[in-house]
C-alpha cells in the first residue's frame, strides 16, 4: 500500500520533535528514521545518555521514545523536568519495560499507561470511533503483532483497541503523553504507512511540529548539553482543524467510556469481595468445627418461625456497607455524567478498603509461606550468629519455606569442590550449612536457589571489583561454554552473560553442581533459577543461543548454520524448537538424577508468567512440559507487579491456561516499595484463587510494616498447633483447608448471610459434611483407600457446588467464585500427595 493511501494531517506548528535513540532502538534506527522522513516532520536526535534534568530542550515541543526498554532514574527524572516544563510525549513498544522498578513506576504515572504484555498473535488494531478521541479519525486500523497497553491514572483514555479477548488497550493518551502499544519504525511489525499515519495523528493531536527542511538530521544537543540553534521558521501547510465536539450535556471531567466504567466497576467490586473473603477467614479462624447439616436445620427453622437470624453479622457490614454504598455513588456519577465525581469515588472506595484492610487477627490456612533468602542478605550476615536474628524474625512472621540464594552468577556461597570459586564476599564461613541448621531448629525448610543457565551478572563484577566484561569464574576459564546474540556480543542487555545449554560440558558441570548441593548438604529442595536463555525480541533481531556446541549440533541437524537464519526464515522455528528442547532435557536429566540421589528432596524452579507463545518466542522457558511430565514439585512464578490489576492477571491467568499437573503453585509477591496494604490485599488475592501458597521476593526488602503484617496474621501462636507444611504433608494441610472453607459456611448460616433455596441448601450441607469426614479420615490415616474415597467425595462436590449455590452467586459471584478456587486447591494438594506418596 502506497504511503499517500492515507490522509496525512498537516502540520501546525514550527518547533522540532525530538527523537530519543538507545541502544535498544539502535538496531532499527534505519528504519525509524525513513519512516520520519516520510513523515514529513522537523526533527533532531535526542540521545537518551542526554535526556536527564537540566539538559536544554527549550525549541523541542514534542519528545519520540520508540521502543526504549530501558531508562534509568536519571533519564526518567529528566523526562519527568521535560513533561513539568510544558512538554509532551510519545512512547511505543515496550517502553520502560526492563527499567529498574522505581524507574518503571514513574514512568507509569508520568504516561499514565505502561506495556502490559505482548499479545500471542497477530491482531487487528481498532481506533475508537469516540467523540472524545475524535483525533483517531484519520489513524488506520490494520492486523499487526503488538501489546496490551495498560491505562493506569485516571484521566488515562483508551484511543484504540485490540480486536482480540477482551478488546484489550492498544493506544493509551493523556493530556500530555500518548503510548502506542506497538514496536515502531519496525517493517516485520507494521508497513510504514501505517507507522506514519499514526505518528502524524498523534503528533497532531499535540499541535504538531514543523515541516522538515530536507537537511540531515543532527543531534537536538550540542556538546555539553546545550541546545542547538533552531533553524529560522519554514512556511509550512496548514490543515483544516476538525470541528470541535462539544462536551457531553452536563459532563464534568475527561468522559469515562462504557468500557472503563466496566472495568472500574469491576476493580472495586473485587476489591470489595477480597476484603470481605478477608474478613470471613479471620472470623472462623478460631471456631469449633460444627455440622453444616446441623446449623443449616436450625437456619431452616428460624426462617420458618420468621425470625431473623442475628449474631455477628454487623462486624462484617460497617466496612462492607460504606463500600458498597460507594459502588452505587460511582454509578449515580456516571448516570449524572459527573466523571471527576465518579473516579473520586473510585479512588476513596479503594483508599478505604485498604486502610482497614482486616489484618489484625490471625488465619488458620495451610499454606506454603516462601521467601527468597538473597545472597546480599547473606553476605551482610558474615557469620552465623549474624543470621539468627534474621531467621528468628522470619520465623515469627510464620515463613515456613527459605529459598537461599546458593549459586549466583557461577559463584556458590559455600566452600566447593565442583565450582572453581567460592563467592569471596562469603570465604571463611558456609552461609548454606548454617541456614541450614538455623531454618531445621525452626521447624522451616531450606531448598537452595541455584541460577542454572546466568553465568555472569555485570552488577557483580562492580561488586566484587571485577572488570565489566568479566564473564565470570566459569567462562573465564572455559571461553567455550558461553551461548552469544547472533552478532556474537557476551552480555545481553540485562548485564548478564549465559551458559550454551547445549553444551554437553556445560551441562554435566551443572548437574554435578547440583548433586554436590542435594548430597553434601541436608537441604530440603533445590530450585532452578535462570532456567532459560535470555530474553529475545526476534522482531528487532534480539536473538541468542548461539555457543559453539549449538552452532555445530544445529547444523548437523538442519544443514544450516543458525547465525545465518533470519526470524523470516522457514527454519527459524526450527531453531526455535532446538533451544527449547535444550533447556526442557536440563530440567528432565536434573529431576532424575537429584531423585535417584535424594527421593525426598523436592524440585522447584522460578519462572515467568507471560503467555507461553510468547515466552517460548522470547526466551525459551516451557514449564508447561515440565509440569506435565512430573519433573517439578513446585512451581513459583515470578508474578511481580506494581499494580494490583496486573498482579490479579497475571496470577489469575496461571490457572486459567496450565495444564493439570501435580506440582504445587506459588505465584511470587515483590516486596520492593510495596506498601502494607497492597501486600495484605495481594495475599488474599492468592487466597481466593487455586494457589497452594506464596513467594515473598526477597529478604533485603521485607519492611517492618509488612513483617508485622505477617506476624499478626499468620505468625505462631500459644497453645495453637503450627500448621502443617503442604510440600510435606498434603493431606492433613488439604483437611485444615477444608475446615477453614467448612466454617465460613457455617457462620454465614448462622448469621443468615447465606441466601440458598432449601431443597439445594439441605443437599450442600449433607455433601459438606460427607467431605469433611472424608478428608479428615485421610489427615488421620493416610493410604490409597482413604485417598480415593476422599477424592471421589471431592470431585462429586465440586460438580454439584455450581447447582447448590446458583442463588447465592448472583449476590456474590465472587465469593462463589473463590470457594470454587479454594476447592480446586485442595484436589490439587491431593494429587500432590498421591504423586509424592504415603
Amino acid at each position: 500500500m502506497a504511503l499517500t493511501s492515507y490522509p496525512k494531517l498537516a502540520i501546525a506548528q514550527n518547533a522540532r520533535l525530538g527523537v530519543v535513540r538507545s541502544q535498544e532502538n539502535a538496531p532499527q534506527w534505519a528504519e525509524i528514521s525513513d519512516r520520519l522522513q516520510a513523515a514529513g516532520v522537523d526533527y533532531c536526535v535526542v540521545n537518551l545518555s542526554d535526556l536527564k534534568a537540566g539538559a536544554n530542550l527549550s525549541d523541542l515541543k514534542i519528545l519520540f521514545l520508540p521502543n526504549i526498554d530501558n531508562l534509568n532514574e536519571v533519564q526518567v527524572a529528566g523526562l519527568e523536568n521535560w513533561l513539568a516544563s510544558g512538554g509532551r510525549a510519545i512512547a511505543t513498544g515496550p517502553t520502560g519495560a526492563l527499567s529498574p522498578p522505581p524507574a518503571r513506576e514513574k514512568l507509569r504515572s508520568l504516561f499514565g499507561a505502561y506495556w502490559g504484555f505482548s499479545l500471542s498473535n497477530a491482531a487487528p488494531l481498532e481506533p475508537l470511533r469516540v467523540r472524545e478521541q475524535e483525533w483517531v479519525r484519520q489513524a488506520p486500523p490494520n492486523v499487526l503483532r503488538g501489546g496490551v497497553v495498560i491505562p493506569t491514572g485516571l484521566n488515562s483514555q483508551t484511543a484504540a483497541v485490540w480486536r482480540s479477548d477482551g478488546t484489550p488497550p492498544a493506544v493509551v493518551v493523556t493530556d500530555r503523553t500518548a503510548f502506542l502499544g506497538w514496536r515502531w519504525g519496525t517493517q516485520v511489525v507494521a508497513a510504514a504507512d501505517f507507522d506514519v499515519s499514526w505518528l502524524q495523528a498523534t503528533l497532531n493531536r499535540y499541535g504538531g511540529v514543523a515541516g522538515a527542511s530536507g537537511a540531515p538530521q543532527e543531534p537536538c544537543l550540542a556538546s555539553g548539553g546545550t541546545a542547538r540553534t533552531a533553524p529560522p521558521p519554514r512556511p509550512v501547510a496548514r490543515a483544516t482543524p476538525p470541528t470541535p465536539t462539544p462536551p457531553a450535556v452536563g459532563g464534568r471531567g475527561t468522559p469515562i467510556s462504557a468500557t472503563q466504567a466496566q472495568q472500574m466497576r469491576q476493580e472495586l467490586t473485587e476489591a470489595i469481595a477480597r476484603w470481605e473473603s478477608a474478613l470471613l477467614m479471620a472470623e472462623v479462624a478460631v471456631e469449633g468445627n460444627v455440622s453444616m447439616h446441623a446449623a443449616s436445620e436450625q437456619f431452616l427453622r428460624r426462617v420458618d418461625k420468621g425470625t431473623n437470624p442475628t449474631g455477628r453479622a454487623g462486624t462484617l457490614n460497617a466496612t462492607l456497607a460504606e463500600a458498597r454504598s460507594g459502588l452505587q455513588a460511582f454509578d449515580r456519577a456516571l448516570s449524572d455524567r459527573d466523571y471527576t465525581r465518579a473516579r473520586q469515588q473510585v479512588e476513596q472506595v479503594r483508599n478505604n478498603l485498604l486502610k482497614t484492610y482486616p489484618s489484625d487477627r490471625p488465619i488458620r490456612y495451610p499454606e506454603v509461606r516462601a521467601i527468597w533468602f538473597d545472597r546480599g542478605t547473606i553476605v551482610k550476615a558474615r557469620s552465623k550468629a549474624d543470621l539468627v536474628p534474621i531467621f528468628d524474625r522470619l520465623q515469627a512472621a510464620g515463613i515456613n519455606t527459605l529459598f537461599f540464594e546458593t549459586v549466583n552468577a557461577s559463584y556458590p556461597i559455600y566452600p566447593s569442590q565442583i565450582a572453581p570459586e567460592q563467592n569471596p564476599l562469603t570465604r571463611g564461613w558456609d552461609p548454606l550449612a548454617a541456614a541450614i541448621e538455623l531454618a531445621h531448629e525452626r521447624g522451616m525448610e531450606l531448598h537452595a536457589w541455584v541460577w542454572i543457565f546466568a553465568a555472569a551478572n555485570q552488577r557483580h563484577n562492580t561488586i566484587l571489583g571485577q572488570p565489566t566484561d568479566y564473564p565470570g569464574p566459569v567462562l573465564s576459564r572455559h571461553p567455550d561454554w558461553i551461548a552469544t546474540d547472533r552478532q556474537g556480543s557476551r552480555f545481553e542487555r540485562n548485564q548478564k552473560a549465559f551458559f550454551d545449554p547445549a553444551n554437553p560440558q556445560v551441562r554435566q558441570y551443572l548437574l554435578s553442581l547440583l548433586e554436590e548441593i542435594a548430597t553434601r548438604y541436608a537441604v530440603d529442595g533445590i530450585q532452578l533459577d535462570y532456567i532459560r536463555y535470555p530474553f529475545q525480541d526476534p522482531s528487532v533481531n534480539q536473538t541468542y543461543g548461539y555457543g559453539n556446541a549449538a552452532r555445530s549440533q544445529f547444523q548437523q541437524l538442519a544443514g544450516v548454520d543458525p547465525v545465518t537464519l533470519a526470524p523470516n526464515s522457514p527454519l527459524w522455528e526450527r531453531w526455535t524448537q532446538f533451544r527449547i528442547q535444550q533447556v526442557d532435557s536440563f530440567v528432565a536429566e536434573a529431576a532424575q538424577r537429584l531423585r535417584a540421589k535424594r527421593p525426598e528432596l523436592l524440585l522447584s524452579a522460578a519462572v515467568f508468567p507471560i503467555p507461553r507463545a510468547e515466552r517460548l518466542v522470547r526466551l525459551q522457558q516451557n514449564w508447561e512440559s515440565w509440569l506435565e511430565r512430573g519433573d517439578l514439585d513446585l512451581l513459583v512464578p515470578m508474578t511481580y507487579a506494581l499494580e494490583n490489576d496486573d498482579f490479579q492477571r497475571l496470577a489469575t491467568g496461571l490457572f486459567e491456561n496450565q495444564p493439570r499437573s501435580n506440582a504445587l503453585l506459588l505465584p511470587g509477591i515483590r516486596l520492593l516499595r510495596l506498601p502494607v496494604s497492597t501486600a495484605a490485599d495481594r495475599l488474599q488475592q492468592l487466597r481466593d484463587l487455586p494457589a497452594n501458597g506464596y513467594a515473598l521476593f526477597a529478604a533485603e526488602n521485607l519492611s517492618l510494616n509488612v513483617e508485622t503484617l505477617l506476624r499478626q496474621t499468620q505468625g505462631s501462636r500459644p497453645n495453637v498447633p503450627t500448621d502443617p507444611l503442604p510440600q510435606r504433608q498434603p493431606f492433613q494441610a488439604a483437611n485444615l483447608r477444608y475446615q477453614t472453607l467448612h466454617r465460613e459456611w457455617v457462620f454465614l448460616l448462622q448469621n443468615g448471610q447465606l441466601n440458598v433455596e432449601e431443597v439445594a441448601l439441605k443437599q450442600w450441607s449433607l455433601q459438606a459434611d460427607l467431605l469433611a469426614t472424608a478428608l479428615n479420615k485421610l489427615a488421620e490415616t493416610p493410604n490409597v483407600t482413604n485417598l480415593q474415597a476422599a477424592q471421589r467425595t471431592l470431585a462429586s462436590f465440586e460438580q454439584q457446588f455450581g447447582t447448590w449455590t446458583r442463588q447465592y452467586a448472583q449476590e456474590s459471584p465472587e465469593r462463589v467464585s473463590a470457594w470454587e478456587n479454594r476447592l480446586d486447591a485442595i484436589a490439587r494438594l491431593l494429587r500432590y500427595g498421591q504423586n509424592r506418596g504415603f
